[in-house]
C-alpha cells in the first residue's frame, strides 16, 4: 500500500480574544494549519510486477540448472531406474543363441564394461548377418564389443564427453591386444593369422553416435587395425544442434546457453575432420546413417544434414530411414536390423 501525500492546505484561524477594560486587546495572529490525507492504492496495480518478477527468477533458475547438470540432462545414466541391477543372464533367453560374456576394462581413469539391454537386439542382427554370409566359402569371425561407459549399467564414475573419450579409447586399445595375442573374447585361438590387419567398425546409437565420431577423428587406430565402416543410429549433428531443436523459440533463453556447454559431441565438426584424415593414403570409411522415421526426439533435419555433409566431403555414406521407428527402438524393428546386417554383408564381402 502506498501514501500519497496532498496538497497542503492553508487556512487562517484566528483566535477570540476576552477583552479586559484594563487591558489592551492584542492584534489577531494568523497560525498556518497544513492538513494531509492519505489514499490507499489496491494491491491490484502490483500484480504485474510481481508476475514479471517471478517469470524473471524461474528462468535464470533454469538456465543455471540447464548449464550446472548438463551431464545428468545429456547422459541420464541412471535410466532405466534397474539399470545397475540387470545381468546378462537376464537376456540370454532372448540372444538368438548368441553368448555374450562381461570383460572389466581399465580405462585411464575408471572402469567401463559391457552393457546387456541391447544384447537381444544385437544378437538378432549377428544372426540375420550369419544367414547373409552362409553361401560365403570365406570363414568369417566376427567379435563384438558393446561398451557400458562410466557411470552407466556397473561401470564407475560419471559420464562425460571427455570421460567417454577416454573409455572408447580404452576399448581400442583392448581390441587391439586381444587381436594381437591372436585371442578372441573367450580366450581361444584365432583361426586367422595374427599379423593380418583386423577391420574395425564403429557403432553408435544417438549420443554414442557422437562417441564413434569422436573416436574416428581423433584417436589414433592402432596399427593391427583399420578403420572400415561407421554405423550412425539416430545422430544429431552436434549438442549446440539438439539445444535449438528442443528450445526453438526465439524468446526462450535456453538455446543461447551454447557457449556454456562442456559437451559437444559435434559430428558436423567430425565428419570434416575425418574426411581430412583418410584424405590420403588410406580409403575412407564408410558410413550407414540409420534414422528413425517416428523420431520423437532427433528431427530427420539433422540426418539429413549429416549425410548432405558426407556427401559434400566425397565420404561414402548411405541413408536408411526405419518406418514407424521411434528414437529407441530402430533395431527393435526387423527393419533397421536387417538394414544393418545388409550394410555389414556388404562390406565384408567387398
Amino acid at each position: 500500500m502506498h501514501s500519497i501525500r496532498q496538497r497542503a492546505v492553508t487556512a487562517l484561524h484566528i483566535r477570540p480574544v476576552v477583552q479586559s477594560p484594563l487591558t489592551t486587546p492584542p492584534p489577531p495572529r494568523i497560525v498556518s494549519i497544513t492538513c494531509r490525507r492519505h489514499f490507499h492504492l489496491e494491491g491490484l496495480a502490483l500484480a504485474p510486477l510481481y508476475f514479471g518478477g517471478l517469470f524473471v527468477a524461474l528462468w535464470t533458475w533454469k538456465c543455471c540448472m540447464l548449464v550446472t547438470f548438463q551431464n545428468k540432462i545429456i547422459y541420464m545414466p541412471g535410466l532405466p531406474p534397474n539399470a545397475r541391477s540387470e545381468k546378462i543372464e537376464d537376456y540370454a533367453s532372448r540372444c538368438a543363441g548368441i553368448s555374450w560374456r562381461e570383460e572389466r576394462i581399465r580405462a585411464a581413469d575408471g572402469n567401463a564394461s559391457s552393457t546387456p539391454p541391447r544384447l537381444p537386439d544385437i544378437s538378432s542382427t549377428l544372426a540375420m548377418l550369419k544367414r547373409n554370409l552362409h553361401d560365403d566359402s570365406r570363414s568369417v569371425r566376427l567379435t563384438f564389443v558393446c561398451l557400458s561407459y562410466r557411470g552407466y549399467w556397473t561401470s564407475k564414475g560419471r559420464p562425460t564427453e571427455k570421460g567417454i573419450r577416454l573409455d572408447a579409447l580404452s576399448a581400442l586399445d583392448w581390441i587391439s591386444r586381444q587381436h594381437r595375442n591372436g585371442k578372441n573374447i573367450d580366450s581361444k585361438a584365432l583361426a586367422i593369422p595374427t599379423d593380418r590387419t583386423g577391420r574395425l567398425v564403429l557403432w553408435g546409437q544417438s549420443i554414442g553416435a557422437g562417441v564413434a565420431t569422436n573416436l574416428a577423428a581423433e584417436a589414433s587406430v592402432p596399427q593391427n587395425l583399420e578403420l572400415d565402416s561407421i554405423i550412425l543410429e539416430t545422430p544429431f549433428t552436434s549438442i549446440r544442434a539438439m539445444l535449438e531443436v528442443l528450445y526453438p523459440q526465439k524468446w526462450l533463453p535456453y538455446k543461447y546457453l551454447w557457449p556454456f556447454l562442456r559437451n559437444q559431441l559435434d559430428s558436423w565438426k567430425n565428419f570434416g575432420l575425418i574426411s581430412e584424415r583418410y584424405y590420403k593414403g588410406k580409403a575412407r570409411p564408410r558410413m550407414l546413417i540409420l534414422e528413425a522415421a517416428k523420431d520423437e526426439l532427433v528431427p530427420a533435419a539433422l540426418s539429413q544434414k549429416l549425410y548432405d555433409r558426407a556427401e559434400a566431403l566425397e565420404i561414402p555414406v548411405e541413408r536408411k530411414a526405419v518406418e514407424s521407428a521411434f528414437h529407441n527402438d530402430t533395431m527393435f524393428r526387423a527393419e533397421g536390423r536387417r538394414a544393418v546386417s545388409d550394410f555389414l554383408a556388404r562390406r565384408i564381402r567387398e
